[in-house]
């Protein structure tokens, strides 16, 4: 199932009380989930990051399959991209949870304006303001990121190509004897 999710996440005082948002809807631009998750403290990037992990657990419990994600967090775009260098070590270990969580999907991710993300941003300060996660369809259960392991792939793949071990008979094993090249001369 195909998905279109919109992310946002912000911080009051930087760091301080913040929310990360998501919202999931259908290709159709039906909500089918959407929450925005209070967090007591928090930086505004964690709280980017944050919305992510949600979103990619969320779609999960969905059933989705390929998501297409759009933030206004160029930051966290270039940085899942591979395009910008990870140097904070908080940021850097949460990227490693989400890739995990990301393993199962095909996700395409793209940076967009503010304007083109208004909703995750209501709800992140409506989340900020109640000063609550609240939301339509919320995530059942947010697990610790230790919870949170890789997922083993279905296929041992190389190159596209499945590859298998090598089983090897047990026992005596014969040396080819070398042959006398000169005996016939």
């Amino acid at each position: 199932m195909q998905v279109k999710i919109n992310i946002d996440g912000g911080s009051r005082g930087n760091p301080g009380p913040g929310a990360s948002a998501y919202v999931i809807c259908d290709m159709h631009g039906k909500v089918l989930s959407q929450e925005g998750f209070f967090m007591p403290h928090c930086t505004n990037n964690q709280a980017e990051y944050t919305a992510l992990k949600l979103a990619l657990l969320k779609s999960a419990e969905l059933g989705a399959t390929e998501l297409f994600i759009q933030s206004d967090s160029l930051l966290l775009v270039k940085q899942y991209l591979g395009e910008y260098k990870i140097k904070n070590a908080d940021l850097a270990a949460r990227m490693q949870v989400i890739r995990r969580l990301a393993s199962p999907f095909q996700i395409h991710i793209e940076h967009v304006l503010r304007e083109r993300n208004k909703a995750p941003d209501a709800l992140a300060n409506k989340a900020m303001d109640a000063k609550q996660s609240l939301g339509f369809n919320p995530l059942s259960y947010v697990p610790e990121d230790s919870e949170i392991v890789a997922t083993p792939s279905a296929k041992n793949l190389v190159n596209g190509v499945e590859v298998k071990p090598v089983v090897r008979k047990k026992g005596p094993t014969k040396h080819p004897s070398q042959p006398d090249l000169f005996g016939d001369f």
